[in-house]
């Protein structure tokens, strides 16, 4: 349930890989509940979440959508972006493509979430796939472009991108410029989930600015580490 009306001016926001855990591993519930409070989380976007369409998420005082791109007997694996604030509105979609000939597709969620005096927060949770060509991954990103070009108001696009060689980030940052975002600067040595050197989660955002940011890492309940970032709302 939904604690609050609006996004504060102030707002911490959480994403986080976290490889199917939050319904299986005992410890995920104390340890985001710790986060959310320690941190002050306000916006949860959660990638590789297991879900149900009829219970509350992991912890009943956030409210939740979901895109799932799995389905395994009753439970929901995919995107979920979770809040102290009710979404106005929010749609699901699915990759063109799918990881491989007979993989699954992947899901991306767009949702817009109430400022004060009346402005939308935009928001991409992001799980870009990962096994295909980089030719069939650039298509994907321009439909990134396309869901988000006409928002003219504060823009939050973050997950894990599956930017694992040049020619991808360099496409990623093509399209970052194209929408006026900024990246949160995790460093090399934050120890962000990366392959080959190439950092894979990120955390993209315009109209705020940029108060902290940190890549917690003592949890060993994900092979990704949360990346958290604390914004205020310019005015």
């Amino acid at each position: 349930m939904a604690s609050h009306r609006t996004i504060p001016d102030v707002f911490g926001v959480l994403c986080w890989n976290i490889h199917k855990k939050n319904r299986k591993n005992i410890g995920f519930k104390p340890y985001l509940k710790q986060l959310l409070e320690k941190s002050k989380i306000d916006l949860l976007l959660l990638q590789e979440a297991n879900f149900r369409d009829d219970r509350h998420f992991t912890l009943p005082e956030l409210t939740f959508d979901a895109a799932a791109n799995l389905e395994f007997r009753g439970e929901f694996y995919g995107v979920l972006s979770a809040s102290r604030v009710e979404s106005k509105y929010s749609q699901a979609f699915l990759s063109e493509g799918r990881e491989s000939l007979i993989g699954p597709h992947k899901s991306l969620l767009l949702s817009a979430y109430p400022l004060t005096e009346g402005s939308t927060l935009l928001v991409l949770n992001v799980h870009a796939i990962n096994f295909r060509e980089n030719q069939h991954y650039h298509k994907e990103l321009e439909r990134f472009l396309e869901l988000m070009k006409d928002h003219t108001g504060p823009m939050i696009i973050a997950g894990d991108f599956n930017s694992w060689n040049k020619k991808r980030m360099s496409k990623l940052h093509e399209v970052r410029e194209k929408l006026g975002l900024l990246a949160v600067p995790f460093r090399q040595t934050d120890n962000v989930k990366s392959f080959m050197g190439n950092h894979l989660d990120f955390i993209f955002y315009r109209g705020m600015e940029l108060l902290e940011h940190t890549v917690l890492q003592e949890h060993e309940l994900s092979d990704h580490n949360p990346l958290v970032a604390r914004f205020k709302r310019k005015s």
